[in-house]
């Protein structure tokens, strides 16, 4: 796993506003199993609750989500086999910040690069960072038994 204070692509800030440059964090993880196995993982109700947390559920574009610690968002952009985009926000009058996870073939396995990019959300980055490595290592080890 790698990880590194980042941005994200620049199609991913359309929802951002465009007076301040966004922050944010990039992590990454390879999991040994094909990216069909890894996005089934991804859009299942475990996998989704390792990446947002317990409760979260992901829907088509255009649906919310929700999880039991009140973060929320809604999906933006779903890409079956590719990536998935959803709005993240830590609580209602928390900042605006878009997640991304893509996923790539590397090999015999599947990478996959998570952006967390928006205005606020990285006061800490290395705790913004380490969440977020977190949340791959918990899907990872979902998807690999």
């Amino acid at each position: 796993m790698s990880s590194e204070v980042d941005a994200l692509p620049d199609d991913s800030r359309e929802a951002l506003s465009e007076t301040d440059p966004p922050m944010g964090v990039h992590a990454t993880a390879t999991v040994p199993a094909p990216a069909d196995e890894v996005w089934r993982h991804l859009v299942s109700p475990e996998g989704t609750e390792a990446i947002l947390g317990e409760g979260a559920r992901l829907g088509t574009k255009g649906a919310p989500w929700a999880a039991a610690d009140g973060t929320y968002g809604v999906v933006r952009s779903f890409h079956p086999l590719e990536q998935v985009r959803v709005t993240w926000h830590p609580h209602d009058d928390g900042p605006l910040s878009l997640l991304d996870v893509q996923l790539h073939a590397d090999g015999d396995g599947t990478k996959l690069d998570l952006y967390h990019e928006g205005h606020g959300i990285a006061g800490d980055p290395r705790a913004d960072l380490q969440h977020w490595e977190d949340a791959l290592g918990r899907f990872a080890g979902g998807v690999t038994g």
